[in-house]
């Protein structure tokens, strides 16, 4: 009986080599990696984002969101209280927010290295809720921000584990849509999309010479 079984055996051996000439057939191989070495499956979903416009839209407006209005406030030592330069920025921040009513923000808050990581996780996080609250105040929706994000001393502009303004802060940056932009099969359509789209949602009063060249 075990005769059959080893002539079996020895026949699947060989049709697995008949599959793959020359290769070697690695059992261990977790199951399809083929399928991510190939990227398989990357085409489709960059191609739907470039169709829905959201890609290139939200990129677009990041970019234009930080030439217009800065995007970071700071804080004094162990501190999630905002000064009057902070509130200042962030009514900018707010303005330019109510231009774009389809368009959602986050918010990372930052320390600087002082403290232990624990502690400045949670005070990163209170400057980033504290900045919401200010903008919430200015009549932004909670629903456009999100304030949950904090990198605590992770990600410091200035490498010293010493007392550092510039590492105590707050970044706005633009995260998406509230809603996709409406599915489409050509990429210049879903463009023009996007650009009545910057059109009508900005209100008079708001121009990108005149935040350029404000204080």
């Amino acid at each position: 009986m075990r005769a059959p079984v080893l002539v079996m055996s020895l026949g699947a051996i060989t049709a697995l080599s008949a599959c793959s000439p020359g290769a070697m057939v690695d059992f261990n191989r977790p199951a399809g990696e083929f399928l991510g070495q190939g990227d398989f499956g990357n085409a489709t979903m960059n191609n739907t984002q470039v169709m829905n416009g959201d890609r290139s839209a939200v990129l677009n407006l990041s970019r234009r969101f930080a030439a217009e209005v800065p995007s970071t406030i700071n804080f004094a030592f162990d501190s999630a209280v905002l000064d009057g330069q902070a509130r200042a920025v962030l009514s900018r921040q707010a303005e330019w927010i109510r231009a774009y009513p389809l368009v959602k923000f986050r918010v990372y808050g930052h320390t600087d290295m002082v403290g232990s990581t624990a502690y400045n996780r949670a005070l990163g996080m209170r400057r980033a809720r504290a900045a919401v609250d200010f903008m919430v105040s200015q009549g932004i929706s909670r629903n456009r921000l999100e304030a949950m994000v904090s990198f605590g001393e992770t990600q410091p502009l200035i490498v010293t584990e010493g007392r550092e303004r510039r590492n105590r802060r707050t970044v706005t940056e633009v995260s998406g849509f509230l809603r996709p932009v409406p599915l489409v099969h050509d990429g210049k359509y879903a463009q023009r999309v996007y650009e009545e789209f910057l059109q009508s949602a900005t209100e008079p009063g708001i121009h990108a010479d005149a935040a350029q060249t404000s204080d």
